[in-house]
């Protein structure tokens, strides 16, 4: 498997982002991700709009689930440990939400405005094991570089 550029990505990412809404970043965002990395079926953003529920935000891929409670699931399980989910094989997770049947593995990372989840970034990848510990940690510095380019919304 080849190494991906996670800092070439973020200096792309952060000269994408010319913006400071949202809205826009985070369509951008998702888009971006979706076109740089190999093998993913799903890149979205579910935003905390109301008190422990997830509602579906801007995506790419096949039409999502929606809502999702903290309680449940693998962004669920994101929002309510306020902690990135790494997650090798979905079926093996017992409350997984299956919105696509292709997904294989996820990675979730939360998305925290003053220590409270304003959202979650979701990718899914059809194939099994498909985000290693430096896919993570690329991410997270992606979705580090997005709330640094935008000004989140508080919705609750």
């Amino acid at each position: 498997m080849s190494t991906t550029d996670y800092t070439l990505l973020n200096r792309q990412l952060e000269a994408l982002l010319d913006t400071r809404d949202w809205l826009t970043n985070s369509a951008q965002t998702c888009a971006f991700i979706q076109q740089a990395l190999g093998e993913l079926n799903w890149v979205g953003f579910y935003l905390q709009r109301e008190p422990k529920l997830l509602c579906l935000g801007p995506f790419q891929g096949k039409p999502a689930c929606h809502p999702i409670p903290f309680s449940k699931g693998v962004c669920g399980a994101a929002a309510r440990e306020q902690a990135t989910q790494r997650i090798d094989d979905v079926h093996a997770v017992a409350d997984h939400i299956a919105c696509d049947a292709d997904s294989r593995s996820e990675l979730v990372v939360p998305i925290l405005l003053d220590g409270t989840v304003w959202g979650v970034l979701d990718i899914d990848s059809p194939q099994h094991a498909r985000f290693s510990q430096e896919d993570q940690a690329g991410i997270e510095a992606l979705v580090a570089m997005f709330v640094r380019q935008t000004d989140l919304p508080r919705f609750i």
